[in-house]
């Protein structure tokens, strides 16, 4: 396998995806308790208040990642655990501390993001991210957690999918909080971009100097005509890949958008507070999307990837198509083509070239099933293997590339599609939280050894 020496092998997960305990030991309601709990917002009616119940397992699945041969682990911390209502909890502080530790036992490198969908409630209450306020307790939080592990996690990452918050939460409605004001989505795109920036400042005053500080983007690897493309990219990635990397916001994303605010939340030194150095940028992409400009007349398509809602996600986009694409499909619809990530990772290379990059989500959901004590999940095993195939290439292609991460080490609460989508490398039965290896988990360990061999010869 071509990949360069000291390339990190690991797995991804979120904490309200995973840990359960939603009541227990002083944590508060986050906004996708709230969500959850909404007749109506999630399949079946699921929420994540046991989810698999990883607040109580967490060493039996920190045993899986050593087995697994995982260099890192990349999980999110719960603001509403370590600050309900503001205060600390030390009990919530605990039982991260003794997750890092445990990670660092076995040899394996904690990634720590701090913000991965779950706001408080509290401060949504008091306006949610549309509110400048909440950029300014974001990096208090960031600050709190950064002494309490900063002495031994390796990487910070500030905000996992900014552009999911900002619009799949405030512009159509199909995740938490689940409101419908495309002005509010670009107000709380641009605080998330000024969270991050106050984040990783906050964050460098007081963890170890050697940890690495990052951000990770859901990119949308965007294809078809020209000017449909240059729309959707504007509010798709470079609404927040310009600012964080030091280019300010596009020109054209505020003109496209001027009709639905004159973006006068945005304030002086903004700009160079978003634009906080970087050590690496996080990159999750899962299938390509295909835009084209709608002729007016033709039946409208919305085939975006994401769950539909009220309004579309892809604010000042309203003149666009989204194109269903040839399969296979994954069991979220997506199709399943690994030359999109080259191509992405091509794109950044080409464009951010100084900037290095890591595969922090990479995977895919289908419909699996413990049969004889065994998951015969070989559709992700194709899928695994063809975008690591495709990661390959673009190292080889000279991308500076550092690691890669699937999504994600355990089945868990997919969000508005509660327990209906498996995206794990490990299965897990939700009445009884047993875990069983899949086939891809074989996979993926065989695909590690047989990296970290070549990087021995």
């Amino acid at each position: 396998m071509g990949f360069p020496e000291g390339f990190l092998w690991g797995a991804a997960t979120a904490s309200y995806q995973i840990e359960g305990a939603a009541r227990e030991d002083g944590r508060t309601p986050s906004i996708w308790d709230t969500f959850s709990r909404t007749p109506g917002k999630v399949l079946n009616g699921d929420t994540g208040d046991v989810a698999t119940d990883h607040y109580h397992r967490w060493k039996e699945d920190v045993a899986s990642m050593a087995r697994l041969g995982l260099g890192a682990y990349r999980f999110s911390i719960s603001w509403s655990r370590v600050l309900p209502g503001g205060k600390p909890n030390q009990k919530g502080f605990d039982f991260y501390s003794r997750l890092v530790d445990e990670l660092l036992e076995n040899g394996i490198s904690p990634v720590a993001t701090l913000y991965h969908w779950d706001l408080p409630q509290e401060l949504e209450d008091a306006g949610g991210w549309p509110e400048r306020d909440t950029a300014r307790r974001f990096a208090d939080y960031a600050e709190r957690v950064g002494r309490v592990l900063g002495d031994r996690v390796a990487t910070w990452t500030t905000l996992n999918e900014p552009w999911c918050s900002a619009f799949l939460g405030y512009a159509a409605g199909v995740h938490a909080p689940g409101r419908t004001d495309p002005a509010d989505a670009l107000a709380a795109a641009h605080h998330l971009n000024l969270a991050h920036g106050l984040a990783v400042r906050a964050l460098r005053g007081v963890v170890s100097p050697s940890a690495r500080h990052s951000v990770t983007l859901n990119l949308h690897h965007l294809r078809g005509d020209a000017e449909a493309v240059r729309r959707a990219d504007a509010v798709a990635n470079r609404i927040f890949l310009d600012p964080m990397l030091g280019r300010g916001y596009p020109a054209d994303l505020l003109a496209d958008t001027a009709e639905i605010t004159d973006w006068a939340f945005v304030r002086d030194g903004d700009a160079g507070v978003i634009a906080a150095p970087l050590d690496v940028l996080g990159v999750n992409y899962y299938s390509p999307t295909l835009v084209r400009v709608w002729d007016g007349t033709s039946p409208r398509e919305s085939d975006d990837g994401h769950k539909q809602g009220a309004a579309t996600p892809f604010v000042g986009c309203e003149g666009l198509d989204f194109v269903r694409q040839p399969g296979p499909y994954t069991a979220m619809g997506w199709p399943i083509d690994a030359s999109g990530l080259e191509e992405l990772l091509l794109r950044l290379h080409r464009e951010y070239p100084d900037v290095p990059l890591m595969i922090t989500e990479n995977g895919a959901a289908f419909e699996d099933e413990v049969v004889d004590g065994r998951v015969r999940d070989e559709r992700r095993v194709a899928y695994l293997r063809d975008h690591v195939a495709a990661a390959e290439r673009a190292c080889a292609a000279g991308v500076d590339l550092r690691g890669y991460f699937a999504w994600s080490l355990l089945d868990n609460f997919e969000w508005a599609y509660g327990y209906d989508r498996r995206f794990g490398l490990i299965h897990v039965d939700y009445g009884t939280g047993e875990r069983t290896w899949k086939d891809s988990a074989f996979w993926y360990r065989d695909a590690i050894r047989a990296s970290l061999a070549s990087d021995a010869k």
